[in-house]
């Protein structure tokens, strides 16, 4: 097995330098197309939707391949994953940039996939704890705080490069922040881990695999995890690309709904700083549960379409998402421990991504078909659902 003691390290600098790294592959792969998509299409005569669904063939990919990088971040730390990662979004954002068919479109999402099974937040938790064990919760919250800013910054700087150099350039200059910001930080801001002592293990006990997986108890607890993330990622998924559309078909004037989309952000990041301060000895499923019923609450007060309503909905809902994003790199921690931390991780990532590739199609189709409303009835039943598997997990 791994070598789990935690490695001395400054915590301030590597929640810090991964922090940077996650702003910059967040902003060149998830919020790339909210940007892009246009300028990509009126250029190439490709359908925006088309386009657009270039992140869900990434996230697809991306969700096929995180076991394998939870597996070897338990095995090699996520020090070589993560400049993996790097490397493979240059690549991507290159071909993407020099793309004037689809298959070529479709081979940089492919790329930029596989980078974000090695280096969005599921690789970034796992090496925490790989770095530092059962102590990793505050470095974790501490990360998700400066992630949370990675469309504030990553939105104007790729819309700005767009205006200036068109969005081919762009694409080119992203590949360049990779290869002279992201690599450099993770080979020198990113510990080394203790390497896997292969000489300890034996023929009835594979090398580098977590045993307690296959215990009926841990598996059984590992499937509710699994349920109560992915039923929340088909939530934040759906409402993240379809918010304004519901807000104008409850019919919430276009500004206002804008308006009412802004408060997500700073409603996050108080929720973190909240956790991060006085509720980091709360047991991550309390706080878990508390997410679950403010994204509830956020969501069933858009129902009577007030404007002014919106406001304290969306305030609660982005507190939810805030205090969520923690709670999937804390929860399987606290509850698991730090033994196969990643391993796990990477199995809670594959439906967690898959259900973000196809939440926003689904909830296309009902908001087409049925309207707003039936929308925002069957994302609460999801959360309803998500609370209560939450109920059958242990809370010390």
């Amino acid at each position: 097995m791994p070598d789990h003691t935690p490695v001395p390290v400054n915590r301030i600098k590597l929640v810090a330098a991964l922090g940077v790294t996650q702003i910059l592959a967040w902003s060149s792969t998830y919020y790339l197309p909210a940007v892009l998509a246009t300028p990509i299409a009126t250029d190439t005569g490709w359908s925006i939707t088309h386009v657009v669904m270039g992140l869900s063939w990434g996230l697809l990919v991306a969700g096929g391949c995180s076991p394998l990088v939870g597996r070897l971040i338990d095995r090699h730390g996520g020090r070589p994953l993560l400049a993996s990662s790097s490397v493979l979004l240059a690549l991507g954002l290159l071909c993407m940039g020099l793309a004037t068919h689809l298959v070529f479109y479709y081979l940089a999402w492919t790329l930029m996939g596989l980078a974000m099974a090695a280096g969005l937040y599921d690789a970034a938790f796992s090496t925490l704890g790989r770095l530092l064990g059962d102590n990793a919760r505050a470095s974790m919250t501490g990360l998700t705080l400066i992630g949370g800013f990675a469309s504030t910054l990553g939105w104007p700087l790729i819309a700005g490069l767009e205006q200036q150099i068109g969005w081919r350039a762009s694409c080119f200059v992203l590949a360049g922040l990779h290869l002279s910001i992201g690599l450099p930080i993770y080979l020198l801001a990113i510990p080394r881990c203790n390497s896997t002592p292969v000489e300890h293990s034996t023929a009835d006990t594979p090398p580098h695999r977590d045993n307690s997986l296959r215990r009926p108890a841990t598996g059984r607890l590992l499937l509710l995890v699994a349920v109560l993330l992915t039923l929340q990622s088909l939530v934040f998924s759906s409402m993240s690309v379809h918010l304004l559309d519901v807000l104008q078909l409850l019919g919430i004037a276009t500004a206002t709904a804008l308006a009412i989309g802004m408060v997500l952000g700073p409603s996050q990041v108080v929720a973190r700083l909240t956790e991060f301060s006085i509720g980091r000895n709360l047991h991550p499923t309390w706080s878990t549960r508390a997410a679950i019923l403010f994204c509830g609450l956020g969501i069933a007060l858009l129902l009577p379409a007030l404007p002014w309503l919106g406001f304290i909905a969306m305030a609660f809902y982005g507190a939810g998402i805030g205090l969520l994003t923690i709670a999937r790199g804390t929860l399987p921690l606290a509850l698991f421990g730090a033994d196969g931390y990643g391993t796990r991780m990477g199995l809670l990532a594959r439906p967690m991504l898959v259900a973000q590739a196809t939440g926003p199609v689904a909830a296309a189709l009902i908001l087409e078909r049925m309207g707003a409303t039936p929308l925002l009835l069957v994302i609460c039943g999801l959360v309803v659902m998500s609370f209560l598997v939450s109920l059958a997990l242990p809370s010390k």
